[in-house]
């Protein structure tokens, strides 16, 4: 082939490939996509700093609905089951030491053979200003009792004495009808705790807010948070069972 010839050809094949090179489709949907994407960029941008420099729409509350006259309706409501079962001893296991005043004057019964039974409800006022006492009793003979307190201590315990309901009155007439009813304010508790003489008083009157701790209980706020402890029981006193008691009642929350 003569030089001349091959030069040509290598001429037709350099043109042929700026041709092609020339002709080749250009990726024309990554550069609109860049280009979106980099427009949308602004937007999100702008959107979420216009977020952050906005405030919180303050939330609207209803004004408060006062009511004082609310604090003397009903608040808590304690109740117990009185039964001589939750008394935790026979009266033939009365200390040899007890004062005079808590032995029986009359033959007690066993605890199994005793029948008495009571249904005790205490309802507290809202503010703690009083509390209602109201104890139904079956086959105790009003004549028969000597006592009647609400003790604090845990079942099965002997706790100091917080009411004596003796000193609110006639017992015995109160429950002539089956029905023991009374209302309870911090005197009451005052009065209980003033009642107290010597060593004997002591040990068998006042009781702690917090055991363990000093400082008894002054108040019927206070007598509601024993309560709430669920170390609050009554205890029925009568001529044959007087140490122990005759029948008794651990108080617990009434759920509503």
């Amino acid at each position: 082939m003569r030089p001349r010839n091959i030069i040509s050809n290598l001429i037709i094949l350099l043109g042929l490939a700026l041709l092609l090179a020339c002709t080749r489709p250009v990726p024309v949907t990554t550069v609109a996509s860049t280009n979106q994407n980099a427009a949308a960029t602004p937007q999100a941008n702008q959107s979420a700093g216009s977020g952050i420099e906005q405030e919180a729409t303050p939330v609207q509350l209803e004004p408060v609905a006062f009511d004082l006259d609310r604090g003397q309706e009903i608040g808590f409501v304690y109740e117990a089951f009185l039964s001589p079962q939750q008394e935790p001893g026979e009266e033939e296991d009365t200390p040899a030491l007890t004062p005079e005043e808590f032995l029986s004057t009359a033959p007690s019964v066993p605890r199994n053979e005793r029948t008495s039974r009571g249904h005790g409800v205490l309802r507290f006022t809202s503010d703690l200003s009083r509390v209602y006492v109201d104890v139904m009793v079956e086959n105790v003979n009003p004549e028969d009792v000597v006592m009647f307190h609400i003790h604090c201590g845990r079942p099965d315990m002997l706790g100091p004495i917080l009411i004596d309901f003796g000193l609110t009155g006639d017992i015995q007439e109160n429950l002539a009808d089956g029905v023991f009813s009374v209302v309870i304010t911090n005197e009451d508790i005052e009065t209980t705790s003033a009642s107290s003489h010597g060593a004997v008083g002591a040990f068998t009157i006042g009781c702690p807010v917090v055991a363990g701790l000093p400082g008894d209980t002054k108040t019927i706020a206070g007598m509601e948070y024993i309560a709430r402890q669920g170390e609050l029981y009554f205890n029925l006193h009568t001529k044959g069972q007087t140490f122990y008691g005759d029948m008794r009642g651990q108080l617990h929350l009434v759920e509503e």
